[in-house]
């Protein structure tokens, strides 16, 4: 178990909280990416505990289902020596009319120092900020922002890529229900990417150029263009409505495969927040080819997440202190 395992820091963290990348500095951002990038290094050492988080608590409050983000926060909590709660909506206290707010407030009763939350709602981590003492870490709010998501694949890309600065980073798919594209394209523009977002029409949202994007509505015409393709899922559960005609219309026009592929840069790297739909946004063998940065992404996100709860803890020390 290590004492220490921290980047320099140019740039102190001043924040109690964590809610999106919208309001972060590029200074921040960096600051979270180097730490992230620390802790990986320690781990290809053989040092994978570290005592920064020693007789600190974090929650994970997750009102919606969830698999990876879950997972990698709890360990990214252990393997920095914190006790963990977990809450699940299922079966909780909310059947019974307890609010939002209160079910929060009393998982704070019990001396929670951190607390990680998902939720349906955009906008509830930040409710929470205004109740709680405890620190607030977004594990993605409705639409809104998924910080960590954005961060480990800007931490992904940048692992192989070095610098961003003109980089062409395609955002393809269902951008309109994302809070993952949301997060990327803050993140993206901040570090001086060139960010493309790619869709059908009804899936782009109106007037999202004025976040410096660029719109295209086929995948072929910017292909070899980009340095960087991020294929977001379809959130068929969040969608109302029919958004284009046919999910093989869809992979057609949108999908990445073989072919696709074969006329990209040779270099392109290939993102997948996952869960991902094989057949849909990305056939099997681009998933599990030489592109295919998806297990890269997943193995990032547990260094991404030690990094924000981190940052978190300390700042939370230092007012106390």
């Amino acid at each position: 178990m290590t004492e220490m395992a921290t980047a320099t820091e140019s740039t102190s963290w001043q924040r109690r909280d964590l809610l999106g990348l919208q309001h972060l500095s590029r200074e921040e951002i960096e600051l979270i990416l180097d730490q992230a990038a620390e802790f990986k290094r320690h781990q290809l050492e053989g040092h994978t505990k570290h005592n920064l988080l020693a007789g600190m608590t974090v929650a994970n409050l997750f009102f919606e289902p969830s698999t990876r983000t879950k997972t990698s926060f709890s360990l990214a909590a252990k393997r920095l020596s914190a006790d963990t709660v977990d809450f699940s909506a299922s079966g909780s206290s909310l059947s019974k009319g307890e609010t939002f707010i209160d079910t929060a407030l009393t998982i704070q009763a019990m001396g929670i120092d951190l607390m990680v939350v998902r939720h349906s709602s955009a906008g509830a981590p930040q409710l929470l900020t205004k109740y709680l003492n405890c620190g607030i870490l977004n594990a993605g709010d409705g639409t809104h922002e998924h910080p960590t998501q954005g961060l480990l694949d800007i931490f992904t890309v940048r692992e192989q890529l070095r610098d961003l600065t003109g980089k062409t980073i395609t955002l393809v798919g269902d951008i309109k229900h994302s809070r993952v594209a949301r997060s990327n394209i803050w993140g993206l523009k901040k570090l001086g990417a060139r960010v493309i977002v790619c869709g059908p029409p009804t899936l782009i949202p109106p007037h999202i150029e004025k976040l410096g994007v660029e719109v295209a509505h086929k995948l072929d015409e910017v292909l070899e263009q980009s340095d960087v393709i991020n294929l977001l899922r379809v959130q068929f559960e969040r969608q109302r409505g029919a958004f284009f005609p046919s999910i093989a219309e869809y992979a057609h026009l949108f999908g990445m495969n073989r072919d696709r592929i074969r006329r990209a840069k040779d270099n392109v790297l290939i993102l997948a927040p996952g869960p991902i739909n094989r057949g849909v946004e990305i056939t099997p063998d681009v998933a599990d080819g030489p592109h295919s940065q998806i297990l890269h992404q997943v193995t990032n996100g547990l260094f991404v997440r030690m990094s924000c709860l981190y940052l978190l803890a300390k700042f939370a020390k230092e007012s106390r202190a």
